[in-house]
């Protein structure tokens, strides 16, 4: 798999959530569909696509995990050989360019043209209209890429789905870390394509420790999912506070994460005043740091969110902010008490 061509995301209200991709997150319209069992926008910013579907095509999936993202679809050169790879790795054909993935969650396959401007990333199984406005190949804003995808999966599935996407996909293993937070605990791998530009992080609760964050997902999506899509920019700080104005809700960080961040994270570009007025995070490995921020879930069921994420070098995905959000809440609740 050469690069995700995009993701669709089956939608209960159709015009809320386009509505805010375009007018939050600041995508642009570039195509749209109308059919009797199915509407679907699809919008552009940067090198990301994303198709917004709703209709009676999508009654089974959003009745069963909501709104979400319900199609994770690769580029591929050769779509015969890529789907008899991954049937013989115990993926079903949904469809004639579409497979089985984790959970409900399905893999259609786009065909990569060797001319890179005929690679629209429109799934030819609908009859597209282009937006009057039509959008060049990267639509100006602050989202450049997708980063990666969150991806959560039951416990004891975590080795069993990094094996199917070894065997059908040929993602490759990346990283892997166990986290413990507290009383609860998850362990995590990262299985990424030869590209790249295909990058998951597959995350299971350990059902030994306390429930968390990840059981909580599981149970309202009921099932494995993606958590949220992680959104590259190359200015987070400005990116937070455009998308705020815009009506984008952030998480809140607690004061006491910034009090230790200097003596965690070491020197950084931007100011500490600049991360905790727009509550962004930090966090380094052995080849730089990043910056990250986490929405608030805009969906009834609180299951799917978005990450924004900047990268100065670092390869990691944040873990350590996990246990550092952690602490810095204990020592607000005990300088309180």
């Amino acid at each position: 798999m050469h690069d995700i061509a995009y993701l669709e995301f089956s939608a209960t209200d159709h015009g809320s959530v386009v509505d805010y991709f375009t007018r939050s997150f600041g995508f642009t319209e570039a195509a749209s569909c109308e059919e009797p069992h199915r509407s679907s926008t699809l919008l552009r910013q940067g090198d990301v696509r994303i198709i917004v579907t709703s209709g009676p095509a999508t009654e089974t999936y959003l009745a069963a995990h909501g709104d979400g993202v319900s199609d994770v679809a690769f580029y591929c050169t050769d779509i015969p050989a890529a789907m008899a790879r991954a049937e013989a790795a115990g993926a079903r054909r949904l469809g004639p360019a579409t497979l089985s993935g984790f959970g409900d969650v399905r893999h259609t396959l786009v065909q990569r043209s060797p001319d890179t401007d005929a690679n629209t990333g429109y799934p030819d199984d609908r009859a597209w209209v282009a937006s009057a406005a039509r959008p060049g190949p990267a639509t100006e804003g602050f989202i450049r890429e997708l980063d990666h995808l969150a991806v959560l999966v039951p416990h004891g599935t975590l080795h069993d789905t990094v094996h199917f996407y070894e065997d059908a996909f040929d993602l490759k293993q990346y990283s892997s870390e166990y986290v413990e937070v507290g009383a609860q605990a998850m362990d995590s791998i990262v299985v990424r394509s030869g590209s790249g530009k295909v990058t998951f992080t597959i995350i299971e609760p350990d059902a030994t420790r306390q429930t968390g964050q990840v059981d909580g997902f599981l149970s309202r999506n009921a099932g494995a999912g993606v958590q949220h899509p992680a959104f590259l920019v190359d200015d987070i700080v400005g990116a937070v506070r455009g998308f705020r104005e815009r009506g984008v809700r952030f998480l809140n960080t607690p004061d006491a994460y910034y009090q230790a961040l200097t003596e965690r994270v070491g020197h950084l570009q931007e100011t500490i005043d600049d991360l905790r007025d727009t509550n962004v995070l930090a966090d380094r490995d052995e080849w730089g740091y990043l910056l990250q921020l986490f929405t608030e879930s805009p969906y009834e069921r609180n299951t799917t969110f978005f990450e924004l994420i900047q990268r100065r070098g670092a390869q990691g995905f944040g873990a350590g902010n996990i246990k550092a959000l952690y602490e810095s809440v204990e020592r607000e609740r005990v300088s309180g008490a």
